[in-house]
């Protein structure tokens, strides 16, 4: 994997230093965190703003753990300054597809870097599907395309379903920023790869079918 970029050292930095100010300060945590009813009022920054707080060191160290694996796989194809776009726009989508799905709940509350690392995963998926990813308890390599369209899968099962403390919605407009911006920034995927762009598409486009029909 080599050494990290400095741009990940700073994204991973400002996560680390934003997130355990909010963890003793709870006045700072509230006034920055995603927050339906506040980002109505005008808040619009809070959809940028939350994504560098977290709920606790566990939730911190997984989300950067995740960039961590990932980043150098993205910035090796777009650099550093594309990057930052796909990070900072996968960050934005996240919320915005919260607050599409939850835009008549105004208490709904959220925080988490997971919508931009999401984008970033799938990023990463997209430019290099068949990397193989591990996981402890499945003892074989996971194709990367194979792991993004079961984990967006997953995530419309999820906001069906209302699983957990999760934002699977975050997750999702998250994905769907990564896809789409690494799309725009690398176009020849379309020559060279036509057919995984459309299989990493089919979760998206499923999604909004679901939400057109009243299924979600």
């Amino acid at each position: 994997m080599g050494n990290l970029a400095i741009v990940t050292i700073i994204i991973i930095a400002a996560n680390v230093i934003i997130s355990y100010k909010g963890f003793d300060d709870y006045g700072f945590f509230d006034k920055y965190k995603f927050n339906v009813g506040a980002i109505k009022r005008g808040e619009q920054f809070r959809l940028f703003s939350s994504g560098f707080l977290h709920v606790n060191t566990q939730h911190l160290l997984f989300n950067m753990i995740t960039l961590y694996f990932f980043a150098n796989n993205v910035i090796a194809y777009v650099g550093s300054l594309k990057f930052i776009f796909i990070y900072v726009v996968s960050l934005v989508a996240g919320g915005l597809l919260s607050l599409y799905f939850h835009k008549d709940e105004y208490h709904y509350s959220a925080v988490g870097a997971s919508g931009a690392v999401t984008g970033v995963l799938y990023a990463a998926i997209l430019l290099n599907p068949d990397m193989s990813l591990f996981f402890f308890f499945i003892p074989v390599p996971i194709p990367g395309y194979v792991f993004g369209i079961g984990y967006l899968l997953y995530s419309i099962y999820g906001m069906k379903k209302r699983i957990g403390n999760i934002g699977h919605d975050a997750h999702f407009g998250g994905a769907i920023g990564g896809y789409v911006t690494t799309l725009v920034f690398v176009p020849y995927l379309f020559q060279i790869n036509l057919t995984m762009v459309v299989v990493l598409a089919l979760p998206i486009i499923l999604l909004f079918v679901m939400k057109k029909l009243g299924k979600i």
